[in-house]
């Protein structure tokens, strides 16, 4: 049982750093968890996912006091904005539709942090992005810890779940990329 602890806590540091920088791939961490998990006890996904919600959603709201008081500025030093990246076009959405915004900026790699910033600097406030925020975070955990436990369902032994989760989120954001370059996104 410690064990568990220990690896549920350290997911959401590391879910929680990589939300923050994102240099971590924070969605194959809960990919693997999960799949290892489910070799274990089936509570120890719904852990899993809790875990990893509860990492991105601390992760998400540093990023956006950093946003709010930084501005755009602080973003491209970190890097969390590719040079000549716009938002004006991402707030004009935003405003329209707050929560299935920040609901797929969750799930597409590479989303979260332009429209994280966008809500910072657009002026929504706290309360409206902690309750909009938690769901997206939510679905975020669910779908990475799905990938997981698909991989770890498929194969017999753990390390071969883990393996095909990682590949399966890897591929995945790499894809997004290259067509998100393609089509100059």
């Amino acid at each position: 049982m410690n064990n568990a602890i220990g690896v549920l806590t350290s997911l959401f540091a590391l879910v929680a750093f990589g939300a923050v920088l994102p240099v971590v791939p924070t969605g194959a961490a809960v990919s693997a968890a999960a799949a290892l998990a489910f070799h274990q006890h089936s509570l120890m996904v719904v852990l899993v996912v809790a875990a990893g919600a509860a990492g991105a959603y601390l992760g998400d709201a540093v990023t956006y006091v950093a946003c709010r008081y930084g501005g755009e500025k602080l973003a491209r030093r970190l890097r969390w904005l590719r040079n000549g990246q716009r938002l004006d076009g991402l707030a004009a959405r935003l405003r329209e539709r707050q929560v299935s915004v920040l609901l797929v900026s969750r799930l597409v790699p590479g989303g979260r942090i332009p429209v994280l910033l966008t809500i910072a600097l657009t002026g929504l406030g706290w309360r409206r992005f902690a309750l909009a925020n938690a769901p997206a975070c939510g679905l975020w955990s669910v779908v990475y810890a799905g990938f997981g436990v698909l991989g770890g369902s498929i194969f017999p032994e753990p390390w071969q779940g883990v393996l095909v989760a990682v590949v399966i989120v890897l591929a995945i954001s790499q894809i997004v990329a290259l067509v998100r370059r393609r089509t100059g996104d």
